[in-house]
């Protein structure tokens, strides 16, 4: 089970957020499609479950999707008895501790139950240590070797190892269309920007479209959209006196306008690799 966590929109009154949500699930659904991973995708709260036989792969979309703050691959119980929560933290735990490492456990619970959160953490921390004793195992809430993490959320547990970071943001499609013109690394960092902002992308110039295209499947070609509320220029602050606005019949932005030339390879760097 792959939990997903989403960033900014659950900052957005209810009828946004639902919209939005909506919308992240349908990038969620079309890139897993474009990358042959086959999935389930389900809502809950403030939460999307994917259900996936090939994790690794699902991982590897998903944290591409704009909006999604963080991935965890985690195993699921009931939650309804501390009993399952403890069975199922100390079952996760064996092959992932080795003689004399430390541990800790982080919880942290949603909804009505009869336990509390420092409950989850002192019980499930408890089975974990029994389940280990033998390889000399300590708690240190301090400086652990391995955290395990627990969330609790209505009738579901999850207990997982690591949360995956990923590029948060606003959906791609919750804002408006613009036209990007991408020549080069600033081109090229400042459509994704524009992206990672929500919008819609017609990408013009000589940069590789494929690149842009691993964020969001839908992006198009070309110098022109009438529905484009926006043009983006991947320009530098000593370059921007040279730019005339006024050919432009629609805002322009200038999102790397702002960052140093090693700020904007850094960048176009993850943009390449995929991350």
């Amino acid at each position: 089970m792959l939990l997903v966590r989403y960033s900014e929109i659950g900052l957005k009154s209810a009828p946004v957020r639902r919209r939005f949500e909506n919308q992240l699930k349908d990038n969620i659904l079309t890139m897993l499609m474009e990358d042959g991973v086959e999935a389930l995708v389900s809502k809950n709260g403030a939460r999307f479950y994917i259900e996936a036989s090939d994790e690794e792969r699902a991982v590897s979309s998903v944290r591409r999707v704009f909006g999604i703050a963080s991935v965890s691959v985690a195993e699921e119980c009931a939650s309804s008895r501390m009993e399952d929560i403890c069975a199922k933290a100390a079952e996760y735990s064996l092959p992932r501790l080795t003689d004399g490492q430390s541990f800790a456990v982080k919880a942290r619970r949603e909804g009505s139950h009869g336990y509390t959160s420092m409950d989850v953490g002192r019980e499930a921390g408890s089975a974990i240590f029994l389940a280990n004793e033998q390889k000399g195992v300590r708690v240190d809430l301090t400086d652990p070797d391995v955290v395990f993490y627990v969330e609790v959320r209505e009738n579901r547990a999850f207990v997982f190892g690591d949360y995956v970071r990923c590029h948060a943001g606003l959906p791609v499609g919750s804002q408006g269309k613009v036209i990007a013109r991408v020549d080069d690394d600033r081109g090229l960092v400042s459509a994704w920007l524009m992206m990672k902002r929500g919008c819609r992308l017609t990408v013009c110039g000589s940069g590789d479209l494929d690149l842009l295209r691993r964020y969001d499947p839908l992006i198009k070609m070309g110098e022109s959209n009438p529905n484009a509320l926006g043009y983006v220029l991947g320009t530098s602050l000593d370059e921007l006196g040279s730019v005339d606005v006024t050919r432009y019949n629609v805002p322009v932005f200038f999102p790397t306008m702002g960052m140093t030339d090693e700020e904007v390879s850094d960048i176009a760097g993850t943009i390449r690799a995929g991350l």
